[in-house]
């Protein structure tokens, strides 16, 4: 039997815990995750997904907010002497002191194709940069960030219009299928990681409130790419006649618009209002108006009055 302490937070971590259940050589002792926080309008104190699933399923649950400072914690974890920590968006930093801890290893599960997009946002980013592909990486866990010996790596295809929330899901479903052969092969003493190359790296930096904004005199293709990598926090945002949105889904428009200058509404049909960027046009289909629900944005213009000619993006996003 396998001995493992599984270490996460969020709900694509979920999953990959789901299914190593289901292997009869391995056993979970506990699952070490974030505290209750508070979550959503009313600031309700919600407990972290990973959490959630653990109770429902018997297994003990260890929470902190620093790991690393939590000598009763430690000691549990010496205690219970597993083979592996599992980490998987777990959100702390581990000291070498934890690393210490299994008697075999710490596996990270890394949602990108390592080197490339070390840190905390590889999903988003490769999105947001336009990348075609991607994929999930199982490393050995080092102090310096993401940058462990590579264990097994498989690629995923990024679709044209492949949103943030959708690549989430497919690493979500292949993650166990990713760990549980990383695990047995390192048990087994069949499996010999390989060094990273540093002359490949690149960092996915995390995602802050203001780069939301979309900024017009960029390409309709790198706008669409924004829009798209950011429909979970932060969203896309934008203003349409001094109006706030949140831009939700988008389309690039093969037709140029050559004859108006960029961050101006060239068009307002069925499918959508129709924005011209520094290089073509995008298409916004579905947007969420400051203090409403999400709505097509053909129906939005409507009761908003939008019409052809009107400019975008000039003034300052407040929050949506």
């Amino acid at each position: 039997m396998i001995n493992i302490v599984y270490m996460a937070t969020p709900e694509i971590a979920v999953n990959c815990l789901q299914k190593l259940l289901n292997f009869n050589d391995i056993n979970i002792q506990a699952v070490v995750t974030q505290p209750d926080r508070p979550c959503g309008r009313g600031n309700k104190i919600t407990p972290p997904p990973v959490k959630e699933f653990a109770l429902a399923h018997d297994i003990e649950v260890l929470q902190t907010d620093a790991l690393k400072n939590d000598e009763q914690l430690k000691d549990k974890l010496r205690k219970l002497e597993p083979d592996f920590f599992i980490t998987f968006a777990f959100g702390q930093l581990l000291t070498q002191e934890i690393l210490d801890i299994p008697k075999i290893s710490t596996i990270n599960l890394h949602a990108s194709l390592l080197p490339q997009y070390r840190g905390a946002n590889p999903i988003q980013r490769a999105i947001y940069d336009g990348q075609t592909e991607t994929g999930i990486t199982t490393m050995l866990t080092v102090l310096a960030l993401d940058a462990g010996d590579i264990c097994l790596q498989e690629k995923i295809k990024i679709t044209p219009d492949m949103t943030d929330a959708q690549l989430m899901q497919i690493i979500s479903d292949k993650a166990p299928f990713i760990m549980y052969p990383t695990i047995k092969q390192l048990y087994n003493k069949v499996l010999t990681p390989q060094k990273q190359d540093e002359s490949l790296v690149t960092i996915a930096k995390k995602f802050k409130k203001e780069d939301s904004v979309m900024d017009w005199a960029k390409t309709a293709q790198q706008l669409h790419n924004q829009v798209r990598s950011m429909t979970t926090w932060p969203v896309a945002s934008t203003t349409i006649d001094g109006k706030n949105v949140k831009i939700l889904k988008t389309s690039v428009l093969e037709n140029d618009s050559k004859n108006i200058d960029y961050g101006v509404v060239s068009e307002i049909t069925k499918d959508g209002i129709a924005v011209k960027a520094k290089q073509g046009t995008l298409l916004i289909q579905e947007l969420k108006p400051e203090g409403k629900a999400k709505m097509d944005a053909f129906s939005w213009t409507n009761g908003a009055k939008i019409k052809s000619g009107m400019k975008v993006g000039e003034e300052c996003i407040q929050e949506v």
